[in-house]
């Protein structure tokens, strides 16, 4: 059943990320999991990762969503704990202390309380919170004029907290001082002078007040920005622009440095000499300290290349570091002590592994390159130089090598020539009555081979490499070994009187087979023989076996999995065959294929269904356990294991192709972007590496695949931060304006046009000195058949506080270059420009502004015309349409809504939603109802009563849907990631996808309201079995609040992120939730309606 919104629109939305924030704050280092481990934690805005240092790189361990955004996180020891324990700070406030239970393997919250105070102004630069280095006690830095403390005991537990006053208002950075007998702060601070000063005091936690500390300095450098706490020195390096300073008790030491911004320090080792700085453009230094006992002698700064700009710097070990960064992507590198690449003589850094990050999300489009009716989305990402553009785009592409037309492809397998060889040689392609070999000749080339021991004249059921370099045939007469040297039959077994062969399966030694239907024959392969050990008669006919070896013997398994025509799923036990378990499979459609899988050292058991669906297993070594059913398809899956970069995966063939892998020991789905593949086999030869063999209906692909992730993300690095994208489909091309300015530097802003399909640079179009290009479309205008680019721009002068100034272009994109067709000035800045009815709305200061594009009469040139503007706003900086109305999203004045009267050629106001909320993004979700992003983190729809009976209500936006997203939201687009299949039951749901400033991408659907009511519930009764993180509470987290406005709770959204997590359930704890749901609500229908929604990214 399709489902439709009914009258009530889109007043009811489920909110989810299709894209988990990618942007690096904060990250620590310590034993963590355990007191031999080492590990990185990393927090990513609202998740927490832990890591692991394992020989091979970084292993993850955990990858939690937190509800809150992390303002602060460090790890301590007390004095009596094994391992490190971690303090989590949140920006509303929240705190907690965790540590790690290794038996579950997951987080325990020690400790965890709220540190808001009922008075007190939030500081400006940031919450802050430390733990002493001595683990006496907690400091935290919430409000200005005070420090809050809370006292720790030798095993961590906390004591009562209590303010403590501190003279300084405006703290630039604070730090704990190591090597003093006190508790001691440091605190570097802006006097009303806008001079920068040091200051330390004792913490009396006896007399609950700060006590005047052993130094202070006056006058420091003015760009001083950050303290370094130099371990045992009872002092602290103070980090300027253009000096650093150590000061202590005992002495001051400085060196001058080339001007510039640290942002980041990282301490390489425990005893303090060397720590690792990384600048505002990405320059990383080393910081070295000539120590004289509990002094320094003298600073050494040293450059040693370049990564992305740097949030944060944690040394591992053996001159491995994580660079975590907001702004590019984050690296793991290596630090050697020469150049390790000769063509970069001034770089020591080696990149061992980088993790994509999407944010900052500036501006987005979503296009459909491949037009293939899967939308892509193509962003603005980065900052400064590390600014680039990201395709995204769901599912696995196929990169094609060879495509042979074959139609009635029954089965595929690969063979290598021996059984030790590294690559695969011949491909076996059998048909409804024959079987064919295509193999690899000496030019490296796919043509046809023979094998003159196989039967070519039959259906092949199974084929593989034996021990004692054999090939194995089975045909539904017989078994047949076949010599790898001589290519000539070694050994054939036959079913005889008891009927025909109807499955098999097969490892290195072992093989089963279904003889006449319900007989189970188990035999052994050795060299040149087969010998048969048992056989067993089921009580129905045999439908799929598999005997995949698990663990850590490739060559045997001890059991065999059986699916039978009675909808059964069994484990027999080899050699002996009898049952180890059975039960009867949650469908009425035949098992058509099983599979023993084994992921990050979990093993599985899988049927794939006639119908599309999947059923899997955990194996314990109690038995199979927490079966789930998951739809995949509609037509019958084949499961086939393969390996990707070194990882295990399952492909499940069926109308629409599914790789099945595991992150975090949870598996995961992706989609393949293709359709109807009914065989699969990997085909990894020396000209094709790691490549699969695809059988679809009438062909043989032969292709690699993407790396395994639900995103591919691609990056187009552009040297510049893009502000602003549009698509023109006519030109085939991306018009995107880039900034060059950095902080303090003036550049020019550019506006690029890009070929759609390589992203080359066409053509370049340069703006003047101080002007920026503030927004782009893509749109015709008037009568006038052309699609032009229109970009427009506002003149920033250094005196001005606002623009006065700005300039609209109408570009014309033909072969590859611009040509300015008209340009209009304008007096402000162009925030927002967009189609309206063949005009030209523009948002310019405080007005919105209408042109209408007209023809010349003495020299047939085209041109803008002002027809009509709407005054009375602070700032227009988004225009939304739909019909005969402009929705405004305004600076301060939240959403306003305007209409078009044609016959009075006006813009007037109908409607206005009279909250002062500051916006960042809107849309129009239907004729009625708005949606808007607000700089607090809060998503927010209005609705207009247009049919209300007086004036006054008509006149007002009423608010009806609030919701807390904790995310940054720069842009609203409708359209979606995944292609909608017809059969969907939600395919007629709309959504708009939505980017933030921490690179995640996200989805609001539109839900008819009974399916809303039912997700409700369903979040009701998860809030009660998943419990936050830090026992942070998930209904606080979502509940709307800014400024202006206390806490309310979310209502008319869902959060999807949370819904999802249902799915991962245990089966009991699945069947809790829905008892606790009520309302006659059943798992299946819940099941159901939750994988439904998350097919929708």
């Amino acid at each position: 059943m399709v489902l439709e919104l009914g009258e009530e629109g889109c007043a009811f939305n489920y909110v989810v990320s299709a894209h988990k924030p990618t942007s690096v704050q904060h990250s620590a280092v310590g034993h963590f999991t355990s007191p031999t481990d080492l590990n990185l934690i990393v927090s990513k805005s609202t998740r927490l990762e832990v890591h692991k240092l394992a020989p091979e790189g970084l292993q993850g361990v955990l990858d939690v969503p937190l509800y809150g955004r992390v303002a602060a996180l460090q790890l301590f020891r007390p004095a009596r704990e094994p391992r490190d324990l971690l303090l989590l700070l949140t920006e509303r406030n929240k705190f907690c202390v965790l540590g790690f239970d290794e038996e579950t393997g997951e987080l325990v919250t020690r400790a965890n309380g709220d540190a808001s105070d009922r008075v007190g102004r939030p500081v400006e630069l940031g919450q802050r919170g430390l733990v002493d280095p001595q683990c006496r006690l907690i400091g935290m830095h919430l409000y200005d004029g005070l420090f809050k403390v809370i006292p720790l005991d030798e095993r961590g537990t906390l004591g009562e907290a209590f303010n403590m006053r501190l003279d300084e208002l405006k703290v630039i950075d604070l730090a704990f001082l190591d090597g003093c007998t006190a508790p001691t702060i440091a605190v570097l601070y802006e006097d009303t002078k806008e001079q920068r000063h040091v200051k330390t005091y004792e913490v009396s936690v006896r007399d609950k007040e700060l006590v005047e500390g052993p130094w202070r300095q006056s006058n420091l450098d003015a760009g001083s920005s950050m303290l370094i706490p130099v371990p045992g020195s009872g002092g602290a390096v103070v980090v300027g622009e253009s000096v650093l300073t150590f000061i202590s008790a005992h002495a001051q030491r400085s060196t001058a440095i080339k001007p510039t911004m640290v942002k980041a320090y990282g301490q390489v080792d425990a005893d303090g000499f060397r720590f690792l700085l990384s600048d505002y453009l990405g320059n990383l230094y080393l910081l070295l300290l000539l120590r004289e006992g509990a002094g320094v002698s003298a600073l050494k700064l040293e450059a040693l290349g370049r990564t992305p700009a740097a949030s944060t710097i944690s040394y591992l070990d053996s001159g491995v570091v994580f660079v975590g960064s907001s702004f590019g992507d984050s690296q793991l590198i290596r630090l050697h002590s020469t150049p390790p690449d000769p063509a970069q003589p001034t770089s020591f850094l080696e990149v061992l592994d980088s993790q994509p990050n999407l944010g900052p999300i500036v501006d987005f489009c979503v296009v459909d390159l491949e037009r293939q009716g899967q939308g892509q989305i193509v962003t603005c990402s980065g900052a400064g130089v590390d600014g680039s553009l990201r395709v995204v785009r769901n599912g696995i592409g196929v990169l094609e090598q060879a495509l042979v037309e074959l139609p009635g492809i029954k089965g595929i397998w690969s063979l290598r020539k021996t059984f030790m060889d590294a690559h695969d040689t011949f491909l076996v392609l059998t048909f409804a009555g024959e079987t064919r070999v295509l193999g690899m000749n000496t030019e490296d080339e796919l043509d046809e081979a023979d094998i003159p021991g196989f039967n070519a004249a039959a259906l092949t059921l199974c084929c593989a490499n034996t021990l004692h370099d054999q090939f194995l045939q089975v045909t539904a007469t017989s078994a047949r070994l076949v010599d790898c040297n001589t290519q000539q039959m070694a050994a054939e077994w036959q079913p005889g009187a008891a009927g025909r062969i109807t499955v098999a399966a097969a490892n290195p030694t072992q093989l089963v087979l279904a003889v006449g239907g319900r007989t189970l024959v188990y035999l052994e392969l050795g060299e040149g023989e087969i010998v048969e050990k048992a056989r067993v008669e089921l009580e129905s006919d045999i439908a799929c076996l598999d005997v995949t070896p698990l663990g850590d013997n490739k060559e045997r398994s001890d059991a065999a999995a059986v699916g039978t025509w009675a909808m059964e799923g069994a484990i027999h036990a080899l050699p002996a065959l009898n049952v180890l378990f059975k039960e009867t499979l949650p469908t009425d459609v035949i098992p058509r294929s099983a599979l023993f899988a084994q992921f990050e050292g979990d093993s599985y058991l899988m049927f794939g269904l006639g119908d599309g669906q999947l059923v899997n297993y955990r194996l314990d070594p109690s038995g199979p356990s927490d079966r789930k059913k998951i739809a995949l398809g509609t037509k019958p899956i084949s499961l086939r294991t393969f390996r990707s970069r070194g990882a295990a995966a399952v492909f499940a063939a069926s109308d629409r192709p599914t790789v099945i892998y595991s992150a975090n020991r949870k598996l995961l789905y992706s989609n393949l972007n293709e359709n109807e593949v009914s065989h699969m086999a990997g085909f990894n030869t020396a000209a094709f590496p790691d490549s699969l063999a695809l059988g679809k209906p009438d062909s043989l692909l032969i292709g690699t695949i993407d790396e395994i992730q639900k995103l591919h993300i691609r990056s187009i690095p552009q040297g510049e931060q893009p502000r602003r994208i549009a698509h023109q489909d006519a030109s085939r091309t991306f018009a995107v304006t880039c900034t060059q300015a950095n902080m303090g530097e003036d550049g020019c802003d550019s506006v690029r046009l890009l070929d759609d399909q390589t992203f080359e640079l066409l053509d370049r179009l340069r703006l003047q000195p101080h002007e920026l290009a503030c927004s782009v479309t893509s749109t015709r205008l008037g009568d006038d058949p052309t699609v032009y680019y229109v970009v427009g721009t506002a003149f920033a002068l250094p005196n001005e506080p606002e623009s006065t100034k700005g300039r609209i272009f109408v570009l014309h994109a033909q072969g590859g270059k611009f040509r300015v067709v008209c340009e209009k000035e304008t007096r402000g800045a162009v925030y927002t420009l967009c189609e309206f009815q063949g005009r030209l709305l523009a948002g310019i200061n405080s007005r919105v502004q209408m042109y209408k594009w007209i023809e010349k009469a003495d020299d047939g040139a085209r041109a803008l015309l002002p027809e009509c503007s709407h005054a009375g706003h602070v700032l227009a900086l988004y225009l939304a349409t739909r019909g005969d109305l402009v929705v405004v999203g305004d600076l301060m004045k939240s959403i306003q809504l305007l209409a078009w009267k044609g016959q009075d050629g006006s813009l007037e106001l109908r409607a206005r939603d009279f909250s002062p909320n500051w916006m960042s993004a809107v849309t129009v979700l239907d004729d009625d109802t708005y949606l808007g992003a607000e700089n607090s983190y809060n998503l927010f729809t209005v609705r207009r009563n247009a049919d209300a009976a007086t004036d006054e209500e008509r006149s007002r936006l009423e608010t009806v849907g609030r919701y807390h997203l904790g995310e940054f939201v720069n842009r609203f687009q409708h359209g979606s990631l995944v292609m909608r299949l017809p059969d969907s039951e939600l395919s007629q749901i709309p959504t708009v996808l939505f980017g933030t400033i921490n690179g995640v991408i996200g989805v609001v659907a539109s839900l008819p309201q009974p399916q809303y009511q039912l997700l409700e519930s369903l979040q009701e009764a998860m809030r009660k079995v998943i419990k936050g993180v830090g026992g942070f509470d998930h209904a606080q987290w979502r509940a709307f609040s800014n400024q202006h406005v206390a806490p309310v709770p979310a209502r008319q959204f869902v959060d999807g992120d949370l819904i999802e997590q249902f799915l991962d359930l245990k089966r009991d704890s699945a069947e809790s939730v829905v008892a606790a749901m009520g309302g006659g609500a059943s798992l299946e229908l819940v099941t159901q309606l939750v994988e439904e929604l998350s097919r929708l990214h």
